[in-house]
């Protein structure tokens, strides 16, 4: 069979948001007021996306699990899933801690709390709507109502609701396959919208990166220059070498992944946020032969118990914040501090800049460190969630990869013809239909 001819690189999704990023860090630092104008196009992007999240999920998970053979099969890759996340997660916190400590990014600073806008910064202490106990966090998972859930966007209160209903089309059986049929159409449906937003990604990244430079500017990173180089350096180490070492044990390369979901870490580093990608990632990881159950009951949780890159900025801002202010911590508050983010930050992966909110509300609480300190962290903020957001999404889908494998789920021999740049090469079954296969192409590539 004949190869499809190769499309031209103007005409890739990659290279337009690329160039979108481009004209947008131009714009910024040679009109700052002007681009910090165009705030509200990367806004409407970002708010078009997050409003096609909720359906998109509940779809893919209640459609995902009626083709399961029993429930047992849904709690086995609960579970390893829990487990994937805890331990990355937990590594990932470490290395940042190792990091932070070796490579004392604070130090030299002799920041005086008198001096910091403590004012600043009591708003994100106080932001935080995550719950504070155990059980108050699994309460809060479960919605008021069913409407309440897609109206907040939670996507743990989406999640829950769409595993119970598709477990409930399971035990139906037959009685429910026209509903299941039914909900493969919307399906398609969304992930058309999707694809006719997608089209306005060059312009959102636009936006969203001439406001980050006009508002903020390329020059508040010298001065922090240390603990922004420490952050991007030790979230490419993780990736690279950590989970590298996941994707060779599954059998695919770190660098082939990378280059698979380039759009989507360009439209996450462009708007700050992960939630931008996860329609597009969910389905991209079916395409490289990922079992949709899986994909569906893993990717959504993973975007609130994995977020290894928010891990690796909180234990490199703790030790900078105390190196900063000349502060001694001992390894009982440091892992007192450590542990308490690592819970504290599940719940609060709806919140906006959670990783920030997360931390302020952290020292609030705990009171070892000021919370005046995360002022030195203000100025650069947008830039740090751009690394966490980015290794967010990056490790949440290697995860769903090993966890696929792990249940046996993952079509490998698909897995490495995709990664190879085949396209062609997808069987119609692992993409879920033609429709939704277009929402990962660029909108031009279909004329």
């Amino acid at each position: 069979m004949a190869s499809a001819p190769k499309t031209p690189m103007y005409r890739t999704l990659w290279f337009q948001v690329l160039v979108g990023m481009a004209i947008g860090v131009l714009l910024g630092h040679f009109y700052p007021s002007t681009g910090a104008a165009m705030k509200p196009l990367g806004d409407a992007f970002i708010k078009l996306i997050k409003m096609i999240i909720a359906p998109i999920i509940f779809v893919t998970v209640a459609s995902g699990l009626c083709k399961m053979s029993n429930m047992k099969e849904v709690g086995r890759i609960g579970v390893r899933a829990a487990i994937a996340f805890e331990v990355v997660s937990t590594v990932a916190m470490l290395i940042g801690l190792a990091v932070g400590i070796l490579a004392r990014p604070g130090a030299g600073f002799n920041a005086d709390p008198a001096t910091l806008n403590a004012g600043a910064v009591s708003a994100y202490a106080g932001r935080s709507s995550a719950p504070v106990g155990t059980v108050d966090f699994f309460m809060n998972i479960i919605p008021e109502t069913v409407v309440g859930a897609f109206a907040t966007g939670y996507i743990l209160q989406v999640l829950f609701f769409s595993i119970l209903f598709g477990l409930a089309l399971l035990r139906m059986g037959e009685k429910g396959r026209p509903l299941v049929h039914l909900i493969e159409q919307l399906s398609s449906a969304f992930f058309a919208a999707l694809a006719l937003i997608m089209n306005l990604a060059p312009i959102g990244t636009f936006g969203a990166m001439a406001f980050a430079v006009g508002a903020y500017g390329i020059g508040s990173l010298v001065p922090m220059f240390k603990v922004v180089a420490a952050v991007y350096l030790t979230c490419a180490f993780f990736i690279l070498v950590f989970m590298g070492a996941f994707a060779r044990l599954v059998g695919f390369s770190i660098l082939k992944y990378l280059a698979y979901i380039k759009e989507e870490i360009l439209l996450v580093l462009a708007t700050s946020t992960s939630e931008v990608a996860l329609p597009r990632l969910m389905v991209k990881l079916e395409r490289v032969g990922c079992k949709q159950s899986v994909v569906g009951l893993v990717v959504p949780t993973g975007y609130s118990f994995n977020q290894d890159g928010s891990a690796i900025y909180q234990a490199i801002s703790v030790m900078f914040i105390a190196q900063a202010m000349n502060i001694d911590l001992s390894w009982g508050e440091i892992i007192t501090f450590l542990t308490v983010l690592l819970i504290s930050s599940k719940g609060a992966a709806g919140v906006s800049g959670s990783a920030f909110v997360v931390l302020a509300a952290t020292l609030a609480s705990v009171g070892t460190l000021p919370v005046a300190g995360m002022a030195l962290l203000l100025g650069i903020e947008r830039f740090m969630s751009m690394a966490r957001g980015t290794t967010n999404m990056i490790c949440n889908g290697v995860v769903t990869i090993f966890v696929s494998w792990w249940d046996n789920a993952l079509d490998v021999a698909q897995m490495r013809l995709v990664l190879a740049g085949e396209p062609s090469a997808v069987a119609p079954e692992t993409v879920r239909s033609a429709v939704e296969a277009e929402a990962v192409r660029p909108p031009v590539e279909r004329a």
